[in-house]
């Protein structure tokens, strides 16, 4: 489990509540895109994830989360079939800030959980022995293993890149 003075996230709690090995990555809270937290981690980008917000266009349907590898984009046509819907859009920064009430650059599926969001995984996390994920703040990623993400979150696994 991780330690030290730093106060505890509400992510490392839920991981902690749970039983689940995490490892406390942090970085420049200026750094919000997922490639670039890779590289000031001195990290595999195949295996930082980036938390995307997706709106469906049908009203009244609840938003999505997609976490993604941050060297590969999310394929929108990809989701939409595995949400049997004709059409996906991306949530602008504001948008996402808005719904998921996190900042850009902190928004985490593992603070979100419990909450009512879908929470699709790129399959591409199975080739891997751990993932980085959001912590729920800028400049703080979580390390763990993917089926513990898939544990705490309620993901579905399928893939999301082409």
């Amino acid at each position: 489990m991780a330690s030290g003075t730093r106060r505890k996230l509400q992510s490392q709690r839920k991981l902690e509540s749970m039983g689940v090995a995490y490892e406390l990555v942090t970085f420049d809270p200026s750094i919000r895109a997922a490639e670039l937290v890779a590289a000031a981690a001195g990290e595999d980008p195949a295996a930082v994830f980036k938390t995307l917000v997706v709106v469906d266009v049908r009203p009244g349907i609840r938003p999505i989360l997609a976490v993604v590898p941050s060297n590969r984009e999310l394929d929108l046509k990809l989701l939409a079939k595995h949400m049997s819907t004709r059409k996906l859009t991306m949530a602008s920064h504001a948008e996402a800030e808005r719904l998921t009430g996190l900042k850009v650059g902190g928004i985490s599926a593992l603070v979100l959980a419990g909450r009512g969001w879908p929470v699709f995984l790129d399959a591409s996390a199975q080739g891997h022995d751990s993932i980085l994920v959001s912590g729920g703040e800028r400049g703080v990623d979580l390390r763990l293993a993917p089926a513990d993400f898939i544990r705490v979150t309620g993901s579905v696994l399928v893939g999301l890149t082409a």
